[in-house]
């Protein structure tokens, strides 16, 4: 009841923002930002669309897995980040690779997101005979929601996507464990970039914003705002928690993984959870010093990166697994 992994590829813009760049508009420096996040440089859009990013990502997925576009039945996008309300980007996506006979659908699991669309492409292929193949694809462009003059948070976030096209193999390894913990919302969040209704609201109708903080004003309204002692706290229990219950599903050792593919959120968050699940660092693919925090592509980009250097090869038995805004969290175990 498993899903193979057939093509795997990644997009990332030209822009590289490094360490020494945040030191021209904000106080900082690089030692300051490398020892505390693990992150050297990250790359920014340089105008290219979230959609554009995807759909390269896409492409050479679908090289990879050397399949006619045509045969992919589902499109999952994973974006916090999208460049329309409507339509979704994997309508868009759809038209850029030609695959035509695909449904499409976005989906908004924060950081999760990549791990979610795995696991929803694999309920979809298992349930449909005829469905072939499924494209998910997790495209960022967090730039566009960061606050450049908050100094904690500003240094954390990159722009890129990444895309994985996957089919259903009944004998093939594979178990999974999405959950969320709503109480934490206020932890992570950005508001929509809407303005105000056209037509007023009675004062005992209006929205309250429950127990979130204010939200920005001015130029960064729409950027994000996080709490980051809670959301270590949460993402180094998280991520452990939603491992080791897809491996309790099975009866699967966490020490038979050869890799596991974290969330790119910070280094000392990985560390402490790869602590937390008893596995040694050696076993945990990071890119985090040239990427930074991709949001929803962060997994898949490091996957990608990992296949192309042949870290991660056939036959490898790996962990996805991830936390994000909501609070989300979801692991999928693979074999490669």
């Amino acid at each position: 009841m498993g899903l193979h992994i057939l093509g795997t590829g990644s997009y990332t813009p030209a822009r590289e923002l490094t360490n020494d760049d945040f030191t021209k508009f904000i106080e900082t420096n690089d030692e300051w930002i490398r020892t505390r996040t693990g992150i050297s440089s990250r790359r920014v859009s340089e105008g290219e669309p979230t959609w554009y990013m995807g759909a390269e990502a896409a492409k050479a997925a679908i090289e990879a897995a050397g399949i006619n576009a045509a045969d992919i039945a589902m499109i999952i996008d994973t974006t916090i980040t999208g460049d329309y309300c409507t339509p979704s980007v994997s309508c868009i996506i759809q038209r850029e690779t030609g695959a035509v006979n695909a449904a499409c659908f976005d989906l908004n699991a924060a950081c999760s997101g990549f791990v979610y669309g795995v696991d929803m492409a694999h309920r979809f292929l298992k349930t449909d005979a005829d469905a072939k193949y499924a494209l998910i694809v997790a495209n960022e462009q967090l730039s566009r929601i960061t606050n450049y003059e908050d100094r904690a948070s500003c240094i954390l976030f990159g722009d890129g996507a990444a895309a994985v096209v996957v089919e259903y193999k009944e004998d093939a390894l594979y178990t999974s464990h999405l959950g969320a913990d709503g109480t934490g919302a206020k932890f992570l969040f950005a508001p929509t970039a809407m303005p105000a209704p056209y037509f007023s609201v009675p004062e005992k109708l209006e929205k309250k914003w429950d127990d979130f903080d204010e939200p920005l004003t001015g130029k960064f309204a729409h950027c994000l705002k996080q709490d980051g002692k809670e959301v270590y706290r949460f993402a180094t229990q998280a991520m452990p928690k939603a491992a080791k219950a897809a491996a309790d599903k099975i009866g699967f050792d966490l020490n038979e993984l050869d890799k596991i593919v974290p969330h790119q959120a910070n280094t000392r968050i990985i560390e402490t959870a790869m602590k937390n699940m008893g596995l040694p660092m050696e076993k945990a693919v990071v890119n985090i010093a040239q990427h930074g925090n991709t949001s929803s592509a962060s997994i898949p980009i490091a996957l990608d990166e990992a296949v192309r250097a042949g870290v991660i090869q056939r036959g490898n038995k790996i962990c996805l697994v991830g936390f994000g805004a909501g609070l989300t969290y979801a692991a999928v175990i693979l074999e490669y």
